[in-house]
């Protein structure tokens, strides 16, 4: 079990950014790594919005910075900067916002300008601070929180309620790690699918003798984020079901097939999941489809007051029907749909 005890990531969040915090996300990491966890990556998320100022002070200090949410005029002054550092994560909340052309136009230059930064961003709907996980990841106040990659704790499971008491042991474990350091924040629990085999949910769910196809009109995802939310005993952030179109390998080949279309997206997120991510966009789709997309999980986000989000991911040259080239370990290459 302890080679499947992975943290996806230790997040710390400061107004604040120094060589201290980096210091402190260090040996939060370390303490984990003592009780035999992986950590995947190390992250800092800061209130301060200079990015020059917050890349020279802690910039090689973590895998991941993010500067939280931005407004639209913010993230426009700040995109160039934010084209050419690769580790930088930024979101923008449209909740309350008329979405009209500019909010495609923005993402269609992060398209044009830097492609694999379309990664880093996302547009959020009733986000919630302190997320562990990029790049809603947004500052509510200072101190840490973590998120685990709970389906690689599913391994050997037969049965759903095994990996539930995996993912609990896990949580209480953490719990008590850092019960009285009073920079925890808690843990997102949400289920961060990467890659194939073990880390995949598609192929847990394989495993429990569902085909994809037929798992998405049972409750087995709804079960699966009644416990997540349930059963953290110190939860923070989204702590929801992930669908990362192109991070899970399976789900990456259920889209090929056509069994993973924006509207079954849509559909996951909105009883189960959090939102549209690593959704492959096409260098010639309609922005037009990328306004319609936004206003609709605007209304759903703000009707269920639920937090949503939509991340297209690009790799600056597929067109539809063209196979993506994105040279990112984290993302499965596919032939690309319209919208």
């Amino acid at each position: 079990m302890s080679n499947n005890k992975i943290v996806r990531s230790v997040c710390y969040f400061t107004d604040n950014p120094s060589e201290g915090v980096a210091i402190k996300l260090a040996d939060i990491a370390k303490t984990l790594e003592d009780r035999g966890y992986l950590i995947q990556t190390k992250r800092i998320c800061s209130s301060l919005k200079d990015i020059d100022e917050l890349s020279d002070k802690i910039g090689d200090k973590a895998d991941y910075l993010s500067v939280g949410t931005l407004t639209y005029d913010e993230a426009i002054e700040r995109l160039p900067k934010f084209c050419g550092i690769n580790n930088l994560n930024f979101n923008i909340e449209l909740s309350s916002v008329e979405i009209d052309n500019k909010y495609a136009e923005l993402l269609f230059r992060i398209i044009n300008e830097k492609p694999s930064n379309t990664f880093n961003f996302t547009f959020v709907f009733n986000n919630v601070p302190s997320s562990p996980f990029f790049p809603a990841a947004h500052f509510g106040g200072n101190g840490f929180s973590i998120g685990l990659q709970p389906t690689d704790l599913s391994e050997n499971c037969a049965i759903l309620e095994e990996w539930f008491s995996a993912m609990k042991n896990c949580w209480d474990e953490i719990i008590e790690i850092f019960k009285d350091n009073p920079e925890f924040l808690g843990i997102d629990s949400s289920i961060a699918p990467l890659l194939g085999g073990k880390g995949s949910l598609v192929n847990f769910v394989k495993r429990l003798e569902y085909t994809f196809d037929h798992s998405v009109t049972t409750n087995i995802y709804t079960k699966i984020t009644k416990f997540i939310k349930e059963n953290n005993p110190k939860l923070i952030g989204l702590s929801g079901l992930m669908f990362p179109c192109l991070e899970d390998d399976e789900l990456a080949a259920e889209y090929e097939q056509g069994n993973f279309s924006i509207e079954r997206n849509i559909f996951l997120s909105l009883h189960s999941g959090l939102g549209i991510d690593t959704y492959p966009i096409a260098v010639d789709e309609k922005p037009e489809r990328i306004i319609e997309i936004l206003t609709l999980i605007q209304a759903l986000s703000n009707k269920y007051k639920k937090p949503l989000s939509a991340r297209f991911v690009s790799d600056g040259k597929a067109k539809i029907g063209e196979k993506t080239d994105y040279q990112n370990h984290y993302l499965a290459d596919v032939i690309l749909r319209g919208l």
